[in-house]
């Protein structure tokens, strides 16, 4: 278990938030790191594995026209895959990944060209995230390596995503407690 999905169920249990996991090219290790956690049941609703584009559709509520013209190696088809599972499985969140592992191209895109994607609840307070946001990865290594660097680069965007949001937290709780308002 890594020291970003730690951190991860840390925060999301301490805000009783759930996240939820949409996955292609890592095929099941984003899950599989955050439910290595102990404690991961409470924050952890599920993952879909659409490693096949169709099912991108199909499942996750990926335009099919977007896929047909961009293919599944692309960012508003990541940002469409976090948004898609969280609604899918009811989550507070919901992160996704696609792109090239290897060891060929594909969709005109090269190997280690990849898209991690975090979806969270819009609010109006500081710090709140507002939808979503998508990282571009230009990742070096073999395939095994490009998978886990993807891994943790999705883990990484939302632990960015969550800290932002319990530092307004924070902000708000202090300034109440001092007075302010």
């Amino acid at each position: 278990m890594s020291s970003e999905a730690t951190e991860v169920v840390r925060l999301l249990t301490v805000s009783g938030g759930t996240l939820a996991v949409a996955e292609s090219l890592t095929g099941g290790l984003v899950a599989a790191e955050i439910t290595s956690v102990p404690g991961a049941s409470k924050i952890f609703r599920g993952s879909v594995t659409a490693y096949a584009t169709e099912l991108k559709r199909e499942l996750l509520g990926v335009d099919a026209t977007l896929l047909a013209e961009r293919g599944a190696v692309d960012p508003q088809v990541a940002a469409r895959m976090a948004a898609g599972v969280r609604e899918a499985l009811g989550a507070d969140w919901g992160i996704a990944t696609t792109g090239v592992a290897g060891p060929d191209p594909q969709d005109g895109q090269a190997v280690g060209t990849v898209f991690v994607a975090v979806d969270g609840p819009s609010g109006t307070g500081a710090g709140s995230a507002r939808g979503g946001k998508v990282e571009h990865l230009r990742l070096n290594g073999d395939r095994a390596e490009i998978r886990m660097e993807s891994v943790r680069s999705v883990l990484a965007l939302l632990l960015r995503e969550l800290a932002g949001e319990q530092t307004g937290n924070e902000r708000a709780q202090d300034t109440e407690r001092n007075g302010g308002f």
